[in-house]
């Protein structure tokens, strides 16, 4: 181990250690996050519209605050935007992040000096004990790559700094890990992501890179033209080192087979769970997929089983209420001003001692035209059964349903597929039908009713994902298409690309 590694055992024991406490005291901690935060924005303009000084129970919380989506906060999120003060938190934000909305365009989401340190705090809690329990914290002695969004700031009407969550996390690395960081500031600006991936690779390929961080689908395009650059076989040929992979945002088992054969090895990872409004999870043990539930990080959580999403407010419950194996919307109040937001994500506890759980989809992305309901999870888990049965390497996929098939003949769910032309699907096609009807068994009924036939894959060139979101201005950084949707616009949109 080399000097920073060594020095690093000690603070990566205390993350250890505060994450096992935390663990132990997340129902107090959940209680004392829900006071503080009510306690904080009790005088601003949303804090004096929902009488936040008259709460002092749960019960009173849920009463008083209802489910929020962003478009009832809308016309104070713009108050805020306009430079005013005290209106969802005390004081400006310190940063707003903008980010995709679905029916209100842009969504911006404020940052307060409150609840920054958490955004990074996390990440090198969750990376430091990590690498401290599988005995890598020597990874720290070499480079760390994060594919991330552009680090350069905007700014608001009202003067507040404005940037992608991961470009604005990117100004809070401290010095000691600065040093190990790549790319460079002016690398990492670069506007075009193909040109970014490039410089990066040119940047980098000598170096002792020990560490990757990105979504799955875009450090995958960066091992490839790597790849290509180097005249290599495999990424472990150019960075002997590399020692681990951080992922959050997306499901890594679909690409894993792909990842790990341009890598050359099984490659150690840490799945992480960031969001905008909080750092929600992190994994914390290599031997379980699930995630601990960062429970005392500003943000206080309530749960709306998934079969009572459109009557939120009287099943909406908080943590301590919980059930393992239940599906439920997750639902957040943070230290920057946001309260009771739906944040669109599904999850299932899979323990409560401690509270561990895992993210099955969105909410808004699933199939349902014949009454299947199909989710996210259930794809991905159908997929990477079937790659894994047929040694397949495949790109990407999204799913659609075909309601109305040019032949006539019946209803399918038509899967979007970017692969090789010239690789046949046939035998896959059936397998992925049957993992299909294993996860699912309102689909496993449909088919054997003969109410819609099975699946049919549409194949598109290498590259079409790619295109489709350079196309949206969205290729590179956090962004990612969406596993399945119930209309056919993403598959329609690939297909022309």
């Amino acid at each position: 181990m080399g000097l920073k590694s060594t020095l690093l055992i000690p603070y990566a024991k205390h993350c250890l250690n505060k994450i096992r406490k935390d663990q132990k005291n997340a129902i107090a901690d959940q209680e004392r996050i829900r006071k503080s935060n009510v306690s904080f924005a009790k005088s601003t303009v949303f804090g004096k519209q929902y009488g936040l000084t008259e709460i002092k129970t749960y019960e009173q919380y849920k009463t008083q605050i209802p489910v929020l989506h962003y478009e009832k906060i809308k016309s104070l999120m713009d108050r805020v935007l306009l430079g005013e003060k005290d209106i969802l938190w005390p004081g400006k934000p310190s940063y707003i992040v903008g980010t995709a909305g679905t029916t209100s365009g842009i969504k911006y989401i404020p940052l307060s000096k409150q609840s920054i340190p958490y955004h990074f705090g996390t990440a090198r809690n969750a990376s430091l004990s990590y690498a401290y329990r599988n005995n890598i914290l020597d990874l720290f002695d070499g480079k760390l790559l994060f594919l991330s969004g552009s680090p350069e700031l905007g700014a608001t009407a009202g003067g507040i700094p404005t940037g992608r969550l991961s470009g604005i996390v990117n100004h809070q690395v401290p010095s000691w890990l600065r040093g190990g960081q790549v790319p460079t500031y002016e690398t990492n600006i670069t506007p075009d992501w193909e040109e970014k991936v490039d410089n990066i690779i040119k940047e980098i390929y000598s170096q002792d890179l020990r560490m990757i961080s990105g979504i799955p689908p875009w450090v995958t395009m960066f091992m490839e033209q790597l790849l290509a650059y180097t005249d290599q076989d495999n990424v472990m040929d150019v960075f002997r080192n590399l020692k681990l992979f951080i992922y959050g945002g997306m499901n890594y088992e679909p690409y894993r087979h792909k990842m790990e054969s341009l890598i050359g090895k099984s490659l150690l990872s840490l799945e992480t769970y960031p969001a905008t409004e909080g750092f929600i999870a992190f994994q914390t043990d290599k031997e379980d997929s699930s995630l601990w539930l960062n429970s005392n990080a500003g943000v206080f959580y309530e749960f709306v089983p998934i079969d009572k999403i459109n009557n939120p407010e009287s099943a909406r419950i908080p943590l301590a209420d919980v059930k393992v194996g239940v599906q439920y919307a997750i639902m957040l109040s943070n230290n920057a001003g946001l309260f009771c937001s739906m944040i669109g994500d599904i999850v299932e506890f899979t323990s409560i001692n401690p509270y561990r759980l895992l993210v099955k989809g969105r909410t808004k992305h699933f199939i349902s035209a014949f009454g299947e309901h199909v989710i996210g999870q259930e794809v991905e888990k159908a997929f990477s059964a079937a790659i894994r049965k047929h040694q397949l390497t495949i790109d990407d996929f999204t799913v659609a349903p075909m309601i109305s098939p040019k032949d006539g003949g019946l209803p399918y769910h038509e899967w979007c597929i970017e692969v090789n032309p010239n690789i046949d699907l046939t035998d896959f096609s059936h397998s992925l039908d049957l993992e299909m009807q294993k996860v699912n068994f309102h689909y496993k009924e449909l088919v054997g009713g003969k109410v819609i036939r099975p699946l049919q894959i549409r194949k598109v060139l290498p590259g079409s994902f790619a295109n489709y979101q350079k196309s949206l201005g969205k290729l590179g950084g956090q962004n990612k298409v969406a596993r399945l949707s119930n209309d056919r616009g993403i598959v329609e949109g690939i297909s022309t690309c």
